[in-house]
Protein backbone atom coordinates (compact mmCIF):
# COMPACT_ATOMS: atom_id res chain seq x y z
CA UNK A 1 0.00 0.00 0.00
CA UNK A 2 1.18 3.28 -0.86
CA UNK A 3 -0.70 7.14 -0.37
CA UNK A 4 -0.06 10.14 -0.43
CA UNK A 5 -2.10 12.92 1.81
CA UNK A 6 -1.67 16.43 3.31
CA UNK A 7 -0.94 16.19 6.90
CA UNK A 8 -4.08 18.36 8.01
CA UNK A 9 -6.57 15.97 6.04
CA UNK A 10 -4.64 13.01 8.03
CA UNK A 11 -5.00 14.52 11.29
CA UNK A 12 -8.65 15.50 10.73
CA UNK A 13 -9.60 11.92 9.71
CA UNK A 14 -7.24 10.48 12.86
CA UNK A 15 -8.99 12.96 15.39
CA UNK A 16 -11.96 11.54 14.10
CA UNK A 17 -11.49 7.83 14.09
CA UNK A 18 -10.23 7.92 17.74
CA UNK A 19 -13.30 8.77 19.04
CA UNK A 20 -14.11 5.43 18.39
CA UNK A 21 -10.36 3.29 19.27
CA UNK A 22 -10.90 2.10 23.49
CA UNK A 23 -8.43 3.17 26.23
CA UNK A 24 -8.40 -0.42 27.24
CA UNK A 25 -8.71 -3.53 25.83
CA UNK A 26 -7.78 -7.09 25.79
CA UNK A 27 -7.81 -6.76 22.39
CA UNK A 28 -4.70 -4.97 20.78
CA UNK A 29 -6.31 -4.92 17.05
CA UNK A 30 -8.81 -2.69 18.33
CA UNK A 31 -6.18 -0.35 19.49
CA UNK A 32 -5.70 0.69 15.67
CA UNK A 33 -7.15 2.36 12.73
CA UNK A 34 -7.95 0.39 10.07
CA UNK A 35 -6.09 2.16 6.77
CA UNK A 36 -8.32 0.69 3.92
CA UNK A 37 -7.18 1.43 0.61
CA UNK A 38 -8.34 -1.07 -1.34
CA UNK A 39 -10.92 0.71 -3.77
CA UNK A 40 -11.24 4.28 -4.90
CA UNK A 41 -11.11 5.62 -1.62
CA UNK A 42 -9.19 6.26 2.05
CA UNK A 43 -11.15 4.68 4.34
CA UNK A 44 -9.74 5.52 8.31
CA UNK A 45 -12.07 2.60 10.33
CA UNK A 46 -11.99 2.31 14.04
CA UNK A 47 -14.28 0.17 16.07
CA UNK A 48 -14.73 -0.77 20.29
CA UNK A 49 -17.88 -3.53 19.45
CA UNK A 50 -20.37 -0.86 20.78
CA UNK A 51 -19.39 2.42 18.65
CA UNK A 52 -17.55 2.16 15.04
CA UNK A 53 -16.59 5.08 12.90
CA UNK A 54 -15.49 5.05 9.20
CA UNK A 55 -14.24 8.19 7.85
CA UNK A 56 -13.56 9.12 4.00
CA UNK A 57 -9.81 10.75 3.96
CA UNK A 58 -8.61 12.89 1.16
CA UNK A 59 -5.54 11.81 -1.08
CA UNK A 60 -4.31 9.81 -3.67
CA UNK A 61 -3.67 5.96 -3.53
CA UNK A 62 -0.78 5.04 -5.53
CA UNK A 63 -0.40 1.19 -4.92
CA UNK A 64 -4.06 -0.47 -3.14
CA UNK A 65 -4.04 -2.18 0.00
CA UNK A 66 -4.73 -2.58 3.96
CA UNK A 67 -3.21 -2.55 6.93
CA UNK A 68 -4.16 -1.59 10.65
CA UNK A 69 -1.72 0.93 12.90
CA UNK A 70 -1.79 1.59 16.62
CA UNK A 71 -3.87 4.75 16.87
CA UNK A 72 -2.23 6.25 19.55
CA UNK A 73 1.62 6.24 18.13
CA UNK A 74 -0.25 7.29 14.51
CA UNK A 75 -1.40 9.71 15.90
CA UNK A 76 1.53 11.59 18.00
CA UNK A 77 3.97 10.75 14.42
CA UNK A 78 1.24 12.69 12.07
CA UNK A 79 0.79 15.41 14.66
CA UNK A 80 4.28 16.26 14.68
CA UNK A 81 5.00 16.64 11.04
CA UNK A 82 5.51 19.01 9.47
CA UNK A 83 2.65 21.07 7.85
CA UNK A 84 2.88 19.25 4.29
CA UNK A 85 1.72 16.19 1.73
CA UNK A 86 2.45 13.03 4.28
CA UNK A 87 3.70 9.35 2.33
CA UNK A 88 2.07 6.12 3.78
CA UNK A 89 3.69 2.66 2.47
CA UNK A 90 3.37 -0.55 4.02
CA UNK A 91 5.46 -3.73 2.87
CA UNK A 92 4.40 -7.35 3.03
CA UNK A 93 4.94 -7.45 6.13
CA UNK A 94 2.80 -4.83 7.40
CA UNK A 95 5.68 -2.71 8.50
CA UNK A 96 4.97 0.99 7.53
CA UNK A 97 7.16 3.92 6.46
CA UNK A 98 5.44 7.31 6.93
CA UNK A 99 7.75 9.89 5.56
CA UNK A 100 7.25 13.97 5.23
CA UNK A 101 10.02 16.13 3.98
CA UNK A 102 12.84 15.25 5.91
CA UNK A 103 11.46 12.93 8.53
CA UNK A 104 11.24 9.12 8.17
CA UNK A 105 9.50 6.80 10.72
CA UNK A 106 9.46 3.07 10.30
CA UNK A 107 6.97 1.44 12.79
CA UNK A 108 5.23 -2.13 12.88
CA UNK A 109 1.71 -2.84 11.74
CA UNK A 110 -0.50 -5.45 11.72
CA UNK A 111 -2.74 -6.80 9.40
CA UNK A 112 -6.35 -5.90 8.86
CA UNK A 113 -7.88 -9.51 8.86
CA UNK A 114 -9.07 -9.83 12.52
CA UNK A 115 -9.92 -5.84 12.21
CA UNK A 116 -14.11 -5.54 12.96
CA UNK A 117 -15.55 -3.73 10.35
CA UNK A 118 -18.76 -1.84 10.87
CA UNK A 119 -22.21 -3.44 10.61
CA UNK A 120 -24.04 -3.00 7.75
CA UNK A 121 -27.14 -0.87 7.81
CA UNK A 122 -30.22 -1.07 5.44
CA UNK A 123 -30.33 2.44 4.13
CA UNK A 124 -34.28 2.51 4.25
CA UNK A 125 -35.50 5.37 5.05
CA UNK A 126 -33.46 8.44 7.11
CA UNK A 127 -34.38 10.85 9.53
CA UNK A 128 -32.65 14.32 7.96
CA UNK A 129 -31.85 17.21 10.67
CA UNK A 130 -29.50 19.92 10.34
CA UNK A 131 -26.07 19.66 12.42
CA UNK A 132 -26.77 22.34 13.98
CA UNK A 133 -30.20 21.27 15.51
CA UNK A 134 -28.35 18.09 16.97
CA UNK A 135 -25.98 19.36 18.22
CA UNK A 136 -27.54 21.62 20.51
CA UNK A 137 -30.28 18.86 21.15
CA UNK A 138 -27.10 17.05 22.49
CA UNK A 139 -25.66 19.59 24.30
CA UNK A 140 -28.79 20.79 26.19
CA UNK A 141 -30.39 17.20 27.34
CA UNK A 142 -26.63 15.30 28.07
CA UNK A 143 -25.29 16.32 31.04
CA UNK A 144 -28.10 14.65 33.17
CA UNK A 145 -27.46 11.09 31.64
CA UNK A 146 -25.96 9.14 34.50
CA UNK A 147 -22.26 8.16 34.75
CA UNK A 148 -22.33 5.00 36.66
CA UNK A 149 -23.67 1.64 34.85
CA UNK A 150 -26.27 0.46 37.68
CA UNK A 151 -29.20 1.07 35.56
CA UNK A 152 -27.51 1.45 32.01
CA UNK A 153 -31.19 2.88 31.09
CA UNK A 154 -29.66 6.05 32.96
CA UNK A 155 -26.79 5.87 31.13
CA UNK A 156 -27.96 6.48 27.54
CA UNK A 157 -30.78 8.92 26.02
CA UNK A 158 -34.43 8.27 24.51
CA UNK A 159 -34.75 9.73 20.87
CA UNK A 160 -38.26 9.80 19.84
CA UNK A 161 -39.95 10.34 16.39
CA UNK A 162 -43.42 10.96 16.49
CA UNK A 163 -45.18 12.11 13.34
CA UNK A 164 -43.17 15.24 12.73
CA UNK A 165 -41.27 16.06 16.24
CA UNK A 166 -37.96 14.32 17.29
CA UNK A 167 -37.41 14.59 21.26
CA UNK A 168 -34.42 13.81 23.03
CA UNK A 169 -34.90 12.74 26.88
CA UNK A 170 -32.29 12.07 29.15
CA UNK A 171 -32.67 10.84 33.20
CA UNK A 172 -29.98 9.94 35.97
CA UNK A 173 -32.73 9.79 39.16
CA UNK A 174 -32.51 13.29 40.38
CA UNK A 175 -33.27 15.42 36.98
CA UNK A 176 -34.39 14.88 33.73
CA UNK A 177 -33.78 17.02 30.63
CA UNK A 178 -35.81 17.20 27.69
CA UNK A 179 -35.73 18.92 24.04
CA UNK A 180 -37.97 18.73 21.53
CA UNK A 181 -38.06 20.08 18.47
CA UNK A 182 -40.55 20.31 15.19
CA UNK A 183 -39.44 18.25 11.78
CA UNK A 184 -40.33 19.55 8.34
CA UNK A 185 -42.04 16.14 7.21
CA UNK A 186 -44.23 13.36 9.17
CA UNK A 187 -41.79 9.83 9.76
CA UNK A 188 -42.50 6.88 10.98
CA UNK A 189 -42.42 6.33 14.86
CA UNK A 190 -39.22 5.73 16.37
CA UNK A 191 -38.25 4.74 19.63
CA UNK A 192 -34.65 3.91 20.72
CA UNK A 193 -31.87 4.61 23.41
CA UNK A 194 -28.70 5.48 22.30
CA UNK A 195 -25.22 5.29 24.73
CA UNK A 196 -24.65 8.40 26.13
CA UNK A 197 -20.84 7.90 25.29
CA UNK A 198 -21.90 7.15 21.17
CA UNK A 199 -23.77 10.73 21.69
CA UNK A 200 -20.96 12.74 23.80
CA UNK A 201 -18.34 12.26 20.88
CA UNK A 202 -20.90 12.44 17.60
CA UNK A 203 -21.41 16.18 18.98
CA UNK A 204 -17.55 16.54 19.45
CA UNK A 205 -17.48 15.55 15.24
CA UNK A 206 -20.60 17.84 14.27
CA UNK A 207 -19.90 21.32 12.54
CA UNK A 208 -22.39 22.37 14.32
CA UNK A 209 -23.48 24.10 10.99
CA UNK A 210 -27.21 25.13 10.19
CA UNK A 211 -26.54 24.62 6.69
CA UNK A 212 -24.71 21.14 7.10
CA UNK A 213 -26.94 18.17 7.39
CA UNK A 214 -26.87 14.45 9.30
CA UNK A 215 -29.26 11.43 7.93
CA UNK A 216 -29.57 9.21 10.80
CA UNK A 217 -30.80 5.39 10.02
CA UNK A 218 -32.38 3.21 12.66
CA UNK A 219 -32.15 -0.68 12.58
CA UNK A 220 -33.32 -2.91 15.91
CA UNK A 221 -29.71 -3.14 17.41
CA UNK A 222 -27.50 0.29 15.95
CA UNK A 223 -28.11 3.48 14.68
CA UNK A 224 -26.04 5.13 11.88
CA UNK A 225 -25.56 8.74 11.68
CA UNK A 226 -23.86 9.77 8.21
CA UNK A 227 -22.54 13.25 7.92
CA UNK A 228 -19.54 15.28 6.38
CA UNK A 229 -17.80 11.67 4.82
CA UNK A 230 -18.84 10.18 7.86
CA UNK A 231 -20.51 7.56 9.44
CA UNK A 232 -21.57 7.01 13.28
CA UNK A 233 -22.93 2.77 14.00
CA UNK A 234 -23.83 2.69 17.26
CA UNK A 235 -24.89 -0.26 18.89
CA UNK A 236 -28.23 0.99 21.01
CA UNK A 237 -29.13 -0.24 24.57
CA UNK A 238 -31.60 -2.89 25.01
CA UNK A 239 -35.02 -2.72 26.88
CA UNK A 240 -37.60 -0.34 28.04
CA UNK A 241 -36.92 3.28 28.37
CA UNK A 242 -38.62 4.91 31.92
CA UNK A 243 -42.34 6.14 31.54
CA UNK A 244 -41.14 9.72 31.26
CA UNK A 245 -44.26 11.12 30.94
CA UNK A 246 -46.25 9.91 33.55
CA UNK A 247 -43.07 12.02 35.73
CA UNK A 248 -44.15 15.31 34.07
CA UNK A 249 -47.34 16.97 35.69
CA UNK A 250 -48.79 20.47 34.04
CA UNK A 251 -50.38 21.54 37.36
CA UNK A 252 -48.52 23.87 39.37
CA UNK A 253 -49.20 26.29 42.27
CA UNK A 254 -46.16 28.72 42.25
CA UNK A 255 -45.25 30.15 38.81
CA UNK A 256 -41.87 32.31 38.80
CA UNK A 257 -40.09 34.31 35.72
CA UNK A 258 -36.98 35.81 36.60
CA UNK A 259 -34.34 36.70 34.50
CA UNK A 260 -31.93 33.49 33.40
CA UNK A 261 -28.51 35.33 33.82
CA UNK A 262 -29.32 36.50 36.85
CA UNK A 263 -30.47 33.32 38.78
CA UNK A 264 -27.44 31.62 37.17
CA UNK A 265 -24.94 34.09 38.59
CA UNK A 266 -26.67 34.41 42.22
CA UNK A 267 -26.44 30.63 42.11
CA UNK A 268 -23.17 30.37 41.35
CA UNK A 269 -21.70 33.13 43.30
CA UNK A 270 -23.69 30.95 46.32
CA UNK A 271 -21.59 28.04 45.48
CA UNK A 272 -18.52 29.75 46.47
CA UNK A 273 -19.50 29.11 50.02
CA UNK A 274 -19.71 24.77 49.10
CA UNK A 275 -17.12 22.61 49.12
CA UNK A 276 -16.17 19.79 46.44
CA UNK A 277 -18.15 16.79 46.97
CA UNK A 278 -20.60 18.83 50.02
CA UNK A 279 -24.58 18.45 49.36
CA UNK A 280 -25.43 21.77 50.76
CA UNK A 281 -28.71 23.19 49.19
CA UNK A 282 -29.28 26.25 47.65
CA UNK A 283 -32.71 27.41 49.82
CA UNK A 284 -34.80 29.66 47.27
CA UNK A 285 -37.59 31.73 49.61
CA UNK A 286 -40.47 33.15 47.04
CA UNK A 287 -42.48 35.42 49.07
CA UNK A 288 -44.54 38.11 47.13
CA UNK A 289 -42.30 39.59 44.31
CA UNK A 290 -39.02 38.56 45.76
CA UNK A 291 -37.09 35.68 45.17
CA UNK A 292 -34.28 35.28 48.03
CA UNK A 293 -31.50 32.47 47.58
CA UNK A 294 -29.70 31.49 50.95
CA UNK A 295 -26.78 28.94 51.17
CA UNK A 296 -25.39 28.15 54.33
CA UNK A 297 -22.34 26.51 54.94
CA UNK A 298 -18.98 25.69 57.01
CA UNK A 299 -17.20 28.48 54.77
CA UNK A 300 -19.85 30.76 55.79
CA UNK A 301 -23.93 32.17 54.62
CA UNK A 302 -24.92 33.98 51.63
CA UNK A 303 -28.12 35.48 51.02
CA UNK A 304 -29.62 37.65 47.52
CA UNK A 305 -32.41 38.67 46.56
CA UNK A 306 -34.11 38.62 42.89
CA UNK A 307 -37.13 40.58 41.73
CA UNK A 308 -39.21 38.30 39.87
CA UNK A 309 -42.70 37.82 38.68
CA UNK A 310 -44.66 35.10 40.75
CA UNK A 311 -48.17 33.50 40.56
CA UNK A 312 -49.27 31.62 43.49
CA UNK A 313 -48.82 30.95 47.04
CA UNK A 314 -45.54 31.70 48.79
CA UNK A 315 -43.02 29.20 48.91
CA UNK A 316 -39.73 27.59 50.70
CA UNK A 317 -37.70 25.01 48.95
CA UNK A 318 -34.01 23.77 48.40
CA UNK A 319 -32.44 22.39 45.46
CA UNK A 320 -28.96 21.00 44.54
CA UNK A 321 -27.08 24.24 42.83
CA UNK A 322 -25.24 22.16 40.32
CA UNK A 323 -28.57 20.68 38.91
CA UNK A 324 -30.29 23.96 38.47
CA UNK A 325 -26.96 25.73 37.00
CA UNK A 326 -26.47 22.54 34.56
CA UNK A 327 -30.19 23.43 32.96
CA UNK A 328 -29.83 27.18 32.95
CA UNK A 329 -26.83 26.73 31.27
CA UNK A 330 -28.15 24.84 28.42
CA UNK A 331 -30.91 27.43 27.90
CA UNK A 332 -30.32 30.22 25.73
CA UNK A 333 -33.90 32.37 26.83
CA UNK A 334 -33.40 35.84 28.17
CA UNK A 335 -35.90 35.23 30.74
CA UNK A 336 -37.08 31.41 32.74
CA UNK A 337 -40.24 30.02 33.74
CA UNK A 338 -39.90 27.35 37.01
CA UNK A 339 -42.98 25.81 37.88
CA UNK A 340 -43.59 24.49 41.53
CA UNK A 341 -46.26 22.36 43.56
CA UNK A 342 -44.63 22.17 46.78
CA UNK A 343 -41.67 21.13 48.55
CA UNK A 344 -41.28 17.95 48.38
CA UNK A 345 -42.71 18.11 44.46
CA UNK A 346 -40.29 18.85 41.54
CA UNK A 347 -39.65 22.03 39.50
CA UNK A 348 -40.31 22.24 36.14
CA UNK A 349 -38.39 24.80 34.22
CA UNK A 350 -39.43 24.92 30.93
CA UNK A 351 -40.67 27.27 28.20
CA UNK A 352 -44.26 27.89 26.90
CA UNK A 353 -44.36 25.84 23.69
CA UNK A 354 -42.25 22.98 25.66
CA UNK A 355 -39.08 23.13 23.28
CA UNK A 356 -37.38 22.36 26.41
CA UNK A 357 -38.20 21.15 29.98
CA UNK A 358 -36.09 20.46 32.67
CA UNK A 359 -37.65 18.77 35.79
CA UNK A 360 -34.96 18.96 39.18
CA UNK A 361 -35.89 17.22 42.36
CA UNK A 362 -36.29 19.29 45.59
CA UNK A 363 -33.54 18.57 48.49
CA UNK A 364 -35.39 18.31 52.09
CA UNK A 365 -34.65 20.97 53.80
CA UNK A 366 -35.12 22.22 57.87
CA UNK A 367 -38.04 24.76 56.97
CA UNK A 368 -37.57 26.73 60.42
CA UNK A 369 -33.87 27.13 59.79
CA UNK A 370 -34.59 29.25 56.71
CA UNK A 371 -37.31 31.36 58.21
Amino acid sequence: MKLVCSKNSLLKSINISLKAVPSKTTMPILECILVDASASQIKFISNDTELGIETIVEGMILEKGIVAIDAKIFYEIIRRLPDNDVTIESDQNYTLTISCEKANFKIPGKSGEDFSYLPMIERDQSLTISQYTLKEMIRQTIFSIAVNENNPMMTGELIEIKENSLRMVSLDGHRISIRRCALKKEYEDVKVVVPGKTLSEISKILSGEMDDQVSIYFTKNHIMFEFDQTMVVSRLIEGDYFRVDHMLSKDYEVKVTVNKRELMECIDRGTLLVKEGDKKPIVVDLKDNQMEMKIDSSLGSMKEELFVEKEGKDILIGFNPKFMLDALRVIDDEKVSLYMMNTKAPCFIKDEEETYTYLVLPVNINQNQYR
